[in-house]
């Protein structure tokens, strides 16, 4: 291929099949637990206003991948995205760039997806209540990348903006708008998709054996929640400090974080007993990045889809 491939949001969004990154993301969390792949921390630079984060990262048999992310919270609001990013591809073997996307849609589409693969391999078989706890853009991914893990019989949906919990609810005909403590208690799995500065749900809330997953990059999580066994796509998210690390797992135990691609190897076990309460923590990788653009690209490449751009 001697041109590079340019694909916008509306074209990551069209070639990206969420069952299909679902299994392209619960390999790339093997291989990486596995020792297959090479992925540094995350650095930013920061402004007066936010934050531009570069994300590099190599998978055996993906590629290399870096995507630049910028981070601006006070968009919210106006018609600016507050998370908008590029994320470039090439040849793990030459170093070749092959392609330029939009980083926004494919972090919307993988955060989520993780999300689902985590839910997937520690949520009881017998799940059939979910609970989306945010109403924006990841609200409204993992509605998308949560269909089909379980048959999901009742979708509950709680933001702080009642407008945004009812525009979500409103995708999925088993799904009904309600108070967080409303959606929470008796729900099987529990999505906390904030952008909250605090705990936003009471582990008094969650029943025995349900499964709590959070992908909020600040402080959503109740420490509560800590107690036993935490899930992770990376160790350094408990240890390394925040940007690249979780901001909720700092000075947690490092025995009791275990890599979600250990339990893909059959490394761990997972859920212990039908009791616990699973905790699956995220705060976005670049394997993550690196296998969804991976899938975009083929697609792109096989349909035509995108712009030729000569090198």
């Amino acid at each position: 291929m001697d041109d590079i491939v340019y694909l916008t949001e509306a074209d990551v969004r069209m070639l990206t099949d969420m069952a299909t990154l679902r299994e392209h993301l619960r390999v790339a969390f093997g291989l990486f637990s596995a020792g297959k792949a090479d992925v540094p921390p995350r650095i930013a630079a920061r402004s007066a206003d936010g934050l531009l984060a570069a994300m590099p990262g190599y998978l055996e048999g993906v590629g290399l991948v870096v995507k630049a992310v910028s981070v601006f919270a006070g968009n919210h609001g106006t018609d600016i995205p507050s998370h908008q990013g590029l994320i470039i591809v090439c040849d793990e073997h030459t170093g070749t760039p092959l392609a330029v996307m939009d980083g926004a849609s494919v972090t919307a589409l993988r955060t989520a997806a993780s999300a689902a693969v985590a839910a997937d391999l520690l949520a009881r078989q017998d799940s059939t209540v979910l609970a989306i706890i945010g109403g924006g853009v990841q609200g409204h991914s993992h509605l998308q990348a949560f269909a089909g893990i379980r048959p999901w019989s009742s979708v509950r949906v709680a933001s702080r903006s009642k407008g945004s919990a009812f525009a979500l609810a409103a995708r999925h005909p088993s799904a009904k708008a309600m108070s967080f403590e409303e959606a929470v208690r008796g729900a099987d799995v529990v999505c906390l998709t904030t952008d909250a500065d605090e705990p936003v749900i009471d582990p008094a809330w969650v029943s025995p054996g349900a499964h709590v997953g959070s992908v909020g990059n600040r402080a959503e999580l109740h420490a509560g929640f800590l107690g036993g066994t935490v899930f992770v796509e990376w160790t350094g998210a408990a240890a390394s400090p925040p940007p690249a690390g979780a901001t909720e797992l700092q000075g947690i135990d490092l025995a009791r974080v275990v890599e979600i691609g250990r339990v893909v190897n059959g490394d761990h076990r997972g859920r212990s007993d039908h009791d616990e309460v699973t905790v699956y923590k995220s705060t976005g990788h670049a394997i993550e990045d690196a296998a969804a653009a991976r899938l975009v690209l083929d697609a792109a490449i096989e349909t035509g889809v995108g712009l030729r751009l000569p090198r």
